[in-house]
C-alpha cells in the first residue's frame, strides 16, 4: 500500500486507556508518511491536554463534559451544565474541522470524540472509531451508525455494531511493551532497586490510582504482610492517593514495599514483575497480553456497562488471567496474588495462555484502515 500524505484528526481521551492508543496510532501514521499532519482534539482539563503535547503532537480542547452517575451536589451542578457544554463543543468541533480540513477523522473514545466525530460525519469526512472494550460504550454505539469503519479488540462485537463495518484490530499499545527476556528483567530489577532473589508483585492502578487496590494493600500491610516473607512489591498508588499513602507509610519499616505515585518506565516494571495486580481497562489488558504476564484483575465497578468485567473475563475464560471482584478485594486480593506467586508452574501456564492473545500489529491495522477510507 502507498501511504500518501494525509491530514488526520484524532479525537478522544480522558484516561490513559484512550490517550496511549491514540498516540500509538499517530506514531504509525507518521511512520507511514512523515509528512502526514495530525491534530488531536481532546477535552479541556483532561489528561490528554498534557500527555499529547508531551508526545510531540498539537492538541486543541473542547469544553466537553459527561453526565456523572453518582448523585451529589457537585455532580448535579456538573450535569446541569452538560447540555450547554455539548452545544459549545459541537460548534467548536465544526470550526476545527472547517479550519483544519482533515482527510479523515479517528475517534478513540472519551468525551471529545462524540462532538468531533458527529460533526465530521455530518460534513461527509470519512471516519473511523476504535472501540477498545469488550462492551461498547453508548457514544461509540451511536457513532457506529455514522462512521465507515469500527476497529475492535474483542470477539462478538456484532451485537453492538453493524457487522459489515467491523475490523478486528486489537488495541494499540505503547511500542516499548513486549515479551521480556532475562536481560530485560535484570535491567528492571536494577532500575527499581529490587532484590533478584525475591519474587516480585507489581500493583498498578493507573495514573490516578485505584482506591480499591490501595485499600487492599493497606489492609495487607496492617495485618503484617502475611505470606510476603520473600516477596517485594512495586506499588503504583496514583497521584490522587499519594499524600494519604505517605501518611499511612510514615514510621513503617517495610523495605520490601516500594510505592510511588507514577511509574515512568512501565516497560521495566512489567519486565521484573512475576505477577501483576491491575484494573481491567482495555489498554491495561492489552499491554499485559503483549508482555506475556500473569495477572490478577480487579475490574472497576465505576465504569459504564461494567465493561472492565467483560474485558477481564475474555482472558479468564481462556485461563489467561485471574479475577477478584472489587467488593471482595480487601479480603481476597493479596492472598490470591500471593498464592499465585508461590506457584511458578501456574504462572507459566497463564503466561502461555495469555501470549497468543497479544495483538502487536493493532496500530498498523488501524492505519491501513484509515488509508482504505481515503
Amino acid at each position: 500500500m502507498t501511504y500518501k500524505k494525509l491530514r488526520v484528526i484524532i479525537s478522544g481521551g480522558g484516561t490513559g486507556g484512550h490517550i496511549f492508543p491514540a498516540i500509538s496510532i499517530a506514531g504509525k501514521l507518521k511512520e507511514a508518511n512523515p509528512d502526514t499532519e495530525i491534530l488531536f482534539v481532546g477535552a479541556e482539563g483532561k489528561m490528554e491536554m498534557e500527555k499529547v503535547p508531551a508526545a510531540g503532537y498539537e492538541i486543541v480542547g473542547l469544553p466537553m463534559a459527561g453526565l456523572q452517575r453518582k448523585i451529589d451536589w457537585e455532580n448535579l451542578k456538573n450535569n446541569v451544565q452538560v447540555p450547554v457544554k455539548v452545544a459549545q463543543s459541537l460548534r467548536r468541533a465544526g470550526r476545527i474541522i472547517d479550519e483544519f480540513k482533515p482527510d479523515v477523522a479517528v475517534g478513540v473514545g472519551g468525551y471529545a470524540s462524540a462532538p468531533l466525530l458527529w460533526q465530521a460525519t455530518r460534513k461527509k469526512i470519512p471516519a473511523l472509531i476504535q472501540e477498545q472494550n469488550g462492551f461498547a460504550g453508548l457514544t461509540n454505539k451511536i457513532l457506529g451508525r455514522r462512521v465507515q469503519c469500527i476497529c475492535v479488540a474483542y470477539d462478538g462485537m456484532e451485537k453492538f455494531f453493524p457487522a459489515e463495518k467491523i475490523v478486528f484490530s486489537g488495541n494499540p499499545i505503547r511500542p516499548e511493551i513486549h515479551a521480556y527476556s532475562a536481560e530485560d528483567r535484570a535491567e528492571g530489577l536494577k532500575f527499581y532497586g529490587l532484590d533478584p532473589a525475591r519474587r516480585h508483585l507489581f500493583i498498578v492502578g493507573g495514573s490516578l490510582g485505584a482506591g480499591t487496590l490501595n485499600r487492599a494493600m493497606r489492609a495487607w500491610i496492617e495485618a503484617g504482610c502475611p505470606g510476603g516473607e520473600d516477596v517485594e512489591v512495586l506499588w503504583q498508588c496514583g497521584r490522587y492517593y499519594k499524600k494519604g499513602i505517605d501518611e499511612f507509610m510514615a514510621g513503617r519499616e517495610l523495605p520490601q514495599v516500594h510505592y510511588t505515585d507514577f511509574i515512568g518506565r512501565m516497560d521495566l516494571a512489567y519486565a521484573c514483575a512475576d505477577v501483576l495486580i491491575s484494573r481491567a481497562g482495555a489498554s491495561s489488558v492489552s499491554e499485559i497480553c503483549a508482555a506475556h504476564k500473569a495477572a490478577v484483575f480487579v475490574p472497576s465497578p465505576n465504569v459504564a456497562e461494567d465493561h472492565q468485567t467483560h474485558n477481564a473475563m475474555a482472558l479468564v475464560r481462556k485461563d489467561a488471567a485471574l479475577i477478584v471482584r472489587d467488593a471482595e478485594a480487601a479480603e481476597k486480593l493479596l492472598p490470591t496474588a500471593l498464592d499465585l506467586l508461590r506457584d511458578p508452574e501456574r504462572i507459566r501456564q497463564i503466561e502461555a495462555n495469555v501470549a497468543p492473545l497479544a495483538r502487536l500489529d493493532a496500530a498498523q491495522t488501524i492505519v491501513d484502515e484509515v488509508y482504505k477510507l481515503v
